[in-house]
């Protein structure tokens, strides 16, 4: 599939998949000024400098990057972002620095991950009972691990 995309800025980097078998592809911090500190429990808006156009029936979804978040604390302020496929603007990733030390992102790092997946359009309709499972409503930790095998 062929998603085409916008330079909204010169220094923009082409989204690039690290490996033949990376599900993400890496995008790129464009810095205003030549760098960008992220200072302890901080949010920052990080602009990408480039837009896509996401395919009706499509998301476009940002994952933080695995080596910032496990050596420097640096995840994505959000979770995972939600592009949706009617948004045509620049994409800017919310950075937030979970670690005790102050981050520098530099011009073109590689900030996060973009995959494009598949979404239902689904129909919502109100009823006053649901079907039946063996889970029931059992929430938050009833499948998994408990005070007994801790």
């Amino acid at each position: 599939m062929e998603v085409r995309f916008k330079k909204f800025s010169d220094k923009a980097k082409e989204p690039v998949y690290g490996s033949a078998g990376a599900a993400a592809a890496d995008l790129c911090a464009v810095c205003a000024e030549n760098e960008i500190v992220i200072q302890p429990n901080q949010r920052v808006m990080v602009p990408t400098g480039i837009g896509v156009e996401i395919p009706q029936g499509y998301v476009g979804l940002l994952f933080a990057r695995s080596s910032l978040g496990v050596k420097y604390g640096i995840s994505l302020a959000n979770g995972v972002g939600v592009i949706d496929s009617d948004y045509r603007g620049e994409i800017k990733v919310g950075l937030i620095n979970l670690s005790c030390s102050e981050y520098t992102v530099l011009p073109e790092e590689r900030i996060a991950q973009l995959a494009i997946m598949p979404v239902a359009a689904v129909s919502f309709v109100q009823s006053d009972t649901l079907q039946e499972t063996a889970r029931g409503e059992g929430g938050f930790g009833s499948t998994g691990r408990t005070e007994l095998n801790r």
